[in-house]
C-alpha cells in the first residue's frame, strides 16, 4: 500500500485521507462490529488519529464494548455508511472501516479478533491467527 490513502462514504458526503500507514488491520467479530457491519464481522484498520483528515460531517453513536471501554461509531448521516470508530481505551487512534477505502484491495488483515463472539456461520479458512478477545 502507499500513503497517503483515502476513502469515503457511499454518497461522497464524507471523505478522508490518512498520511500514515495502518498500525493494525484485522477482522473484528465482536457483537458490536456485527451490528455496525450488518454481517459476521467488520474488517478494520487502526491508524494514528492525528494522521487522518476528515472532510464532511458524521453522526455518532456510543456504546460500551465487551471489554468495558466506550466505542464511538461514526457514520455518514446521509447514506448511513459506517466509517470510523474511536475507542476510549486508545483515544489517539482511529479505526477506519476497510470497506470505505477508495482501493480496499491492498488491505492485509493480520488476524481475527473477538472470535469468542463469532457467529457459527462465520468462515475461518486460511491461516490468520484467531484471538478470542482484544489483542494485547
Amino acid at each position: 500500500m502507499s500513503t497517503p490513502f483515502s476513502g469515503g462514504c457511499r454518497c461522497g458526503a464524507v471523505r478522508y485521507t490518512s498520511k500514515a500507514a495502518p498500525m493494525f488491520a484485522g477482522h473484528c467479530h465482536c457483537r458490536d462490529c456485527q451490528y455496525a457491519s450488518g454481517g459476521g464481522f467488520s474488517t478494520v484498520l487502526l491508524v494514528p488519529a492525528d494522521a487522518v483528515d476528515v472532510k464532511g460531517k458524521t453522526n455518532e453513536f456510543t456504546v460500551t464494548a465487551d471489554n468495558g471501554n466506550q466505542v464511538t461509531r461514526r457514520f455518514c448521516p446521509t447514506c448511513g455508511t459506517p466509517m470510523f470508530s474511536v475507542l476510549s481505551g486508545n483515544p489517539n487512534a482511529l479505526v477506519i472501516k476497510a470497506g470505505t477505502l477508495d482501493d480496499p484491495s491492498w488491505v492485509k488483515p493480520a488476524m481475527h479478533i473477538w472470535t469468542k463472539s463469532a457467529q457459527p456461520w462465520s468462515e475461518f479458512s486460511g491461516t490468520l491467527p484467531k484471538i478470542e478477545g482484544q489483542p494485547g
